[in-house]
């Protein structure tokens, strides 16, 4: 599909326009993965959908370049996440409502948490915040492996794709070896077939993680589950759903492998006012699996309409 505009960019960052009226709806997806599964193919695309209705924009994170080398999380949310919201109002003249999918998610809640006025409502999708709640035993494994991990990221001041793809397949291995098993089942020249090729094209087309960002996210919110505990601090400020003042919505997908619902159902009840939503879909397949559109994207639509 055609690429949208640019409206900003910074180091390898860039402010995707998706064009569209009414009030601005600004998308955060993960560090860790591309920003196009929101966008995957013609007919799965959550971001053209809702452009349909309304202004869609999407914040590619990009690959951790030299001028990100040195990045932390305070970087990401309380820098960059929160110059392109300033970008987004100074080129609308209206707040936006700030959307964050999975670790994206987490950026998300710092910004809203820290700028307000800057936001108008915030959606969080299939976003973790009790790092233990499923398994802890499987999560704090996590964090103490960040002491062999760093020899790879003493070469290059990221953690690799490889290693970050290893770590994912060892939160479902079995699930990697049955996906696959139910691909060969499958008529190869189906719609089901490219849906799945394309899903499996992102999740391999990763991107790595700032060495210092890696040690955040695998020692802190995973080792030491730190959001939930309320350790974890962006500039300098703990980050706490409690003190979000904006209207939200909290989607907590029912088959979810990545992020437990047990890890991210807290959200819906620490902040004040939140609308749960709970698609029965799975991590991707509620952003951009075949029922996505019923499942997620027309309920998250009338949510932000009714704001």
């Amino acid at each position: 599909m055609a690429e949208p505009a640019v409206m900003w960019a910074e180091g390898g960052s860039r402010l995707l326009d998706y064009g569209g009226d009414g009030p601005p709806v600004l998308f955060v997806p993960s560090l860790v993965n591309r920003a196009y599964v929101l966008d995957l193919v013609e007919g799965r695309s959550m971001l053209r959908f809702l452009a349909e209705q309304r202004r869609v924009l999407l914040l590619d994170w990009g690959w951790p370049g030299e001028a990100e080398l040195g990045f932390t999380l305070t970087d990401y949310a309380a820098g960059r996440l929160v110059r392109a919201l300033v970008a987004v109002g100074a080129a609308v003249g209206a707040p936006v409502v700030l959307v964050g999918y999975c670790m994206g998610g987490l950026l998300a809640l710092a910004a809203a948490q820290m700028r307000p006025e800057l936001v108008r409502g915030l959606g969080l999708l299939a976003v973790p915040w009790d790092f233990h709640a499923a398994d802890g035993a499987a999560a704090r494994g996590l964090g103490q492996l960040v002491p062999l991990l760093e020899p790879l990221m003493a070469l290059t001041q990221r953690l690799p794709i490889d290693a970050i793809q290893t770590l994912f397949a060892m939160m479902d291995p079995g699930g990697i070896a049955a996906k696959y098993a139910g691909f060969a089942r499958v008529d190869q020249g189906s719609a089901r077939a490219r849906q799945f090729v394309a899903i499996e094209d992102w999740l391999n087309d990763g991107v790595p993680l700032a060495a210092a960002v890696a040690r955040e996210c695998l020692g802190g919110w995973y080792g030491e589950n730190t959001p939930a505990r309320g350790l974890w601090r962006v500039a300098g400020e703990v980050v706490d759903p409690r003190r979000v003042r904006v209207p939200a919505f909290v989607a907590v997908p029912g088959r979810d492998r990545i992020v437990p619902s047990e890890s991210a159902l807290p959200l819906a009840g620490l902040i004040d006012g939140a609308v749960l939503h709970q698609p029965a879909a799975g991590h991707v397949g509620m952003v951009a699996g075949a029922s996505a559109e019923r499942v997620l994207w027309a309920p998250l639509q009338d949510w932000i309409a009714a704001l």
